[in-house]
């Protein structure tokens, strides 16, 4: 027990009663980019914010592509759906998985399904109904400031006034489809 008592006199001289502080660090590099934890297998870097990093990609909704890999490779449909935070796209009539779903009631039998899953937007290339080839995309601006994208192969235009017009017009009737339903 002295000996005990003896060790805490040593300390009370140097460190007990006393403050812990750490000392400060001043970092001479830019902002540290975070890593978010999406999955066990996933990894996604993330801005100082917290907010995912995410990567533009060249395809819109409404877009017809050309899928250049995978086992589907070589068809063409437009896209349905795009998924931003994983650069993932749907195309219609491409891609297509089995889903069996159960019954939700005794009386409903349960169904197989055929979905359409989605592929990554780098396995797609922008197509040309017209001219029947598939093209990178490109970007010019005009004079009054406007910019709009092109198929680099044929010089088509893809962002058009009436292709937007369209596309805004087939959700407002599936919005009042899903409405009257």
């Amino acid at each position: 027990m002295a000996a005990l008592l003896s060790s805490f006199i040593g300390l009370s001289n140097s460190f007990v009663g006393q403050r812990f502080s750490p000392p400060l660090v001043t970092s001479t590099e830019g902002p540290c980019l975070i890593t978010a934890k999406l999955k066990r297998w996933e990894r996604k870097k993330c801005k100082p914010n917290s907010l995912p990093v995410l990567h533009k990609m060249h395809v819109k909704l409404g877009d017809t592509v050309k899928v250049i890999s995978g086992h589907d490779k070589g068809k063409i449909g437009e896209i349905t759906e795009i998924i931003t935070h994983n650069s993932k796209v749907v195309v219609k009539e491409v891609n297509l998985k089995t889903k069996h779903v159960k019954s939700r009631s005794e009386d409903e039998p349960g169904q197989i399904v055929k979905i359409e899953a989605p592929i990554h937007s780098s396995n797609v290339m922008l197509y040309s109904k017209e001219q029947k080839v598939a093209s990178r995309v490109g970007h010019k601006t005009l004079d009054n400031g406007k910019r709009f994208r092109y198929l680099i192969k044929t010089g088509e235009i893809i962002d058009s006034a009436e292709n937007w017009k369209k596309i805004k017009e087939k959700e407002k009737t599936t919005e009042a489809v899903a409405a009257a339903s």
